[in-house]
């Protein structure tokens, strides 16, 4: 194999290995993904990239995207809402305490 070959497939797996982590950093963040849905989705894309030799970008698209797509696909509904409106209590009572501490002066 020539070393321009080399250079080329070296590039190409570090750039499937950027993509595989930016879409376990955005799955993380979905509402209702825990660890088995990030180890599902992995599966998956690997599966598929190893069976068909296509990047994941190439066959899945966006990571972002993907894994917004993906958490509504594989993430149970009912954890997933429920997880939702925690975070919209928590951050209904970090913007009170962040008023109550702008009005008070502290």
């Amino acid at each position: 194999m020539a070393k321009k070959d080399r250079t080329t497939d070296a590039a190409r797996e570090k750039d499937r290995e950027k993509w595989m982590a930016r879409l376990q950093v955005r799955l993380v963040t979905q509402p209702g993904v825990d660890r088995a849905v990030v180890l599902q989705a992995v599966k998956e894309v690997t599966a598929h990239c190893a069976e068909t030799g296509e990047h994941p970008r190439d066959a899945f698209g966006d990571p972002d995207a993907y894994a917004v797509q993906t958490a509504a696909r594989l993430a149970p509904a009912d954890r997933a809402a429920r997880e939702r409106r925690r975070d919209s209590v928590v951050g209904t009572l970090g913007s009170v305490l962040k008023r109550a501490g702008e009005v008070t002066g502290l």
